[in-house]
């Protein structure tokens, strides 16, 4: 008994002198529970000098990593404690194995090193040091991650200088072989052939002026078939949308070809003519002259006159519109070749409503391009051709040729139709004419009803429109359109 407890006493002096010999060894030890009522203090003594003199056993080996003892959370035999111990060992720096902690103990080969966060535990048993996960490691450690990091690690350094090495030699050519590079090159053409077949191309670029001319070149062949110039007309419509174009159609003789199309027996060519004449003329005071000066508003006006199909009719009443917009000059043509008259006659056998509406709509144009001269007027600062300007619309006496003509009760038959843009530009159209057919309309009762009646219709549908949230308010600006016209009628 007194032996027993004189080891008792001893054991603190033997760790601390143990601790003295490691110096960078930290240990702590907690004893687990007996296994038995016959675990003696002697027992125990042994098996700690046993563990001391391991300890510095193991400090004699070099390792290159740092390795921390932790609690060993599996039962087995040869464990110390059930707390985690630490053991930090810094070692020379060298070549060293580096092992890749699992998930269940592994053990340890003199040498080795284990990454950062790793578990490490000495078994007593063996005298070996085991390894593995730590939480952390666990929680991010998955099997796409290992598979990684073992491809990554199976790269040694001289592996990745032979690699390094091989990259220089593919690209210094001076190492290719002749008879490789022969081969690559056969593959190509020489540049002095590619710069031949790009000047080659060059040659097939062409300008608009070398493609109208081309194509008027084709369109008087006399082996051009019908079908051909309606084609060749196409392609100018769509080429003389381009200002410079138009000008320059008309000044290598484009014009007259349009003309003499315009003439033609064949309603499809009489078509297309005009199509290109009113692409043309449109916002091209250019063209609008010498349009003007050759004679092609009286042709349109004819073509209005006679019977013609209805897209006939449609595509020469476009190149009216275009002749005569913002063309004061135009305009006092129209009216003195009886365009008015040939417009009244038109609209009256129009029953669908679409050529009605489109003279309708140039009417309203030309009277509000008028009025804004006038308007215009009143400016301190104008350029030095306004005053031939209001000059010359003041020549153009369209109002009164549209009370003459009857127009001021053959515009309010468009409120007849069901057409909601047709009824609108009806309206517009009679508040311009208000000053010169105020009487009429006071005196014209279907006009006075068919307000009335739209007025209520329209202001249901600018309510619905309202609660609907519509942004454009389009039936709302109808009903402000009624509303000014009762007003004007009224007074």
């Amino acid at each position: 008994m007194y032996e027993e407890n004189r080891w008792c006493v001893y054991v603190p002096s033997l760790l601390s002198a143990s601790h003295l010999v490691t110096g960078t060894v930290t240990m702590k030890l907690i004893p687990r529970a007996a296994r038995g009522a016959s675990f003696s203090c002697f027992t125990l003594a042994f098996l700690l000098l046993l563990h001391c003199c391991h300890i510095a056993s193991i400090l004699g080996h070099k390792s290159d990593s740092a390795l921390t003892v932790v609690e060993n959370t599996e039962e087995g035999e040869g464990v110390v404690g059930d707390e985690e111990d630490e053991v930090t060992i810094d070692e020379d720096e060298g070549d060293l194995e580096v092992v890749q902690p699992t998930e269940e103990w592994q053990t340890l080969k003199p040498g080795q090193a284990v990454p950062a966060g790793s578990h490490v535990k000495l078994n007593l048993q063996t005298g070996q040091r085991e390894v593995k996960l730590g939480e952390e490691q666990l929680k991010y450690w998955t099997q796409e991650h290992r598979e990684t990091e073992e491809i990554q690690s199976s790269f040694s350094p001289d592996e990745l200088k032979r690699a390094m090495k091989k990259i220089k030699e593919d690209l210094n050519p001076v190492n290719k072989d002749t008879d490789q590079q022969g081969s690559v090159a056969s593959q190509f053409r020489p540049l002095e052939e590619l710069k031949k077949d790009m000047a080659q191309l060059d040659l097939l670029v062409e300008t608009d002026f070398q493609i109208m001319r081309r194509l008027l070149d084709q369109y008087n062949s006399s082996n051009s078939t019908t079908q051909q110039r309606l084609s060749i007309l196409l392609e100018l419509e769509y080429l003389v949308h381009q200002v410079d174009n138009a000008q320059s159609l008309c000044s290598m003789g484009g014009l007259q070809l349009i003309l003499e199309g315009l003439n033609s027996s064949d309603f499809r060519l009489q078509e297309s003519s005009a199509f290109v004449l009113g692409s043309a003329a449109s916002s091209n005071p250019v063209v609008q002259v010498k349009a003007v000066e050759s004679g092609a508003l009286q042709m349109l006006l004819t073509i209005l006159a006679t019977e013609q199909p209805l897209r006939v009719k449609k595509k020469v009443h476009f190149a009216v519109a275009s002749l005569l917009r913002n063309f004061p000059y135009a305009q006092r043509h129209f009216l003195s070749h009886g365009g008015l008259q040939v417009l009244s006659e038109l609209f009256r056998a129009d029953g669908g409503g679409v050529l009605r509406t489109r003279i309708v709509t140039m009417l309203y144009d030309m009277i509000s391009e008028k009025e804004l001269i006038s308007q215009a007027g009143l400016d301190l600062v104008l350029d030095a051709s306004h005053e031939e300007r209001v000059r010359q619309y003041s020549e153009v006496s369209l109002q009164g040729e549209l009370l003459e003509k009857g127009w001021c009760s053959l515009v309010p038959q468009l409120l007849e139709s069901t057409e909601h843009d047709y009824r609108e530009k009806a309206l517009r159209a009679l508040l311009a004419m208000a000053p010169v057919c105020l009487d009429q309309y006071r005196s014209d009762s279907s006009l006075l009803g068919s307000l009335l009646s739209l007025r209520g219709q329209y202001q249901e549908m600018a309510l619905s429109e309202m609660i609907v949230g519509e942004e454009n308010d389009y039936y709302a600006e109808i009903v402000e359109l009624i509303n000014a016209l009762q007003v004007k009628i009224k007074r």
